[in-house]
């Protein structure tokens, strides 16, 4: 039986012919925790991307618009790769629009639109809409098997919430 309060996995909403995908996940944690997790640089490195990666932020200009972010990953061969944008509007802890452009596909700039949602009961439904050039540039995406990265990325989110949540009620 599911428990009510986790989604194990994130739903990943790609409707055919659509340049759009939707992301959504049920956190365990307030949303100002989780904002905070999307947002804090130190924290970021210990969640973002796969975890045979790491993840260094070299930019993260979160409080103005047209702030750059910029997040660079080094796998165990030497391999790096570069993901950045812009951010356009931050509304904490409720939304974020910026651009995304990964380092897997460069020159495939992507619109992402996230909204953080208090569902109660310490809980946070998070819907990413992200919105690409093209429904080909969608479909690659897809293909990229960026679902087991996505996952992989909230589950490493979920435990890094746990820990938020416990140290907070020391």
């Amino acid at each position: 039986m599911p428990r009510d309060n986790i989604i194990d996995k994130t739903n990943i909403i790609a409707e055919p012919g659509r340049q759009e995908l939707f992301f959504i996940r049920i956190f365990n944690a307030p949303r100002e925790l989780v904002f905070r997790a999307n947002h804090d640089p130190e924290l970021i490195p210990r969640w973002w991307g796969p975890k045979n990666l790491k993840t260094t932020v070299e930019a993260m200009e979160v409080t103005k618009p047209g702030g750059a972010w910029r997040y660079v990953q080094r796998d165990q061969s030497g391999n790096v790769f570069v993901s950045h944008g812009i951010y356009h509007d931050v509304r904490p802890p409720e939304r974020e629009v910026r651009t995304v452009e990964f380092g897997l596909s460069p020159g495939h700039v992507m619109l992402q639109i996230a909204t953080l949602e208090d569902i109660g009961s310490g809980r946070t439904k998070l819907t990413v809409q992200s919105i690409s050039q093209s429904v080909a540039d969608r479909d690659g995406m897809l293909q990229s098997g960026m679902e087991a990265g996505i996952n992989e990325s909230h589950e490493r989110l979920d435990k890094l919430l746990e820990e938020m949540k416990k140290k907070g009620k020391k």
